[in-house]
């Protein structure tokens, strides 16, 4: 049975994983037959926002901690995430993903990847696995193929502003529809753009479920 990765950045989309993109991840995977464990770094958010109001909240909160209520405990330590144990690697997004997994909501492209997070992308792409990314998350794939000296084709949707910051770093940004995904053959790079675009659940679920199947199928 193939073994597929997700890894997550905490819970809600202002400053976690986006939960409607992880979990359509996950129910798509389940129902491709393929087993899944969910990963998340043990470390506290960047912040707290009250998703209600928007505001920033007085508190501290674990991402592994949060994102284990997405994956109903069954979730690892990031640092037990190696490429020898998995077939691929999904990336939900969410504002978390470019807030804990990298600080790219803050710097952009001058961004820095969480060292776990890039450790693992770079063992999966080394070893010729694919990779899924969601909504923002193929910012993450952008700043550690640029780190790695490797030109990527990605796609963040339509927004123009990413965009020109993906291929500042000297790759490509693919337009695509919330319903599409992009392919990087090459580097087993793939992505869809989900809330980039939304505009509802439905919307998003096409995609994500076009990029569950095919990273599966390239595992």
């Amino acid at each position: 049975m193939k073994k597929i990765g997700v890894v997550l950045a905490g819970c809600g989309h202002q400053d976690g994983a986006e939960i409607h993109e992880a979990t359509l991840t996950l129910l798509f995977l389940d129902q491709a037959g393929v087993e899944w464990t969910a990963f998340a770094p043990n470390q506290n958010q960047h912040h707290v926002l009250n998703h209600g109001s928007g505001k920033e909240m007085a508190e501290s909160r674990n991402v592994l901690v949060e994102s284990a209520r997405i994956a109903r405990g069954k979730i690892q330590d990031l640092t037990e995430a190696k490429a020898e144990d998995l077939d691929a690697v999904i990336f939900p997004g969410g504002f978390g993903a470019a807030k804990n997994l990298i600080d790219w909501a803050f710097k952009g492209p001058e961004s820095t990847v969480h060292p776990e997070v890039e450790r693992l992308i770079t063992q999966m792409h080394k070893a010729g696995k694919p990779q899924g990314f969601i909504c923002i998350a193929p910012v993450i794939a952008a700043r550690v193929m640029a780190n790695l000296g490797v030109n990527a084709q990605l796609t963040i949707g339509t927004d123009q502003g990413t965009s020109e910051a993906i291929e500042s770093l000297g790759h490509t940004a693919k337009a695509c529809a919330v319903d599409e995904i992009w392919t990087d053959e090459t580097n087993k790079l793939v992505s869809t753009a989900a809330y980039m675009l939304g505009p509802g659940i439905a919307d998003i679920a096409k995609g994500i479920e076009k990029l569950v199947r095919q990273v599966v199928s390239l595992a």
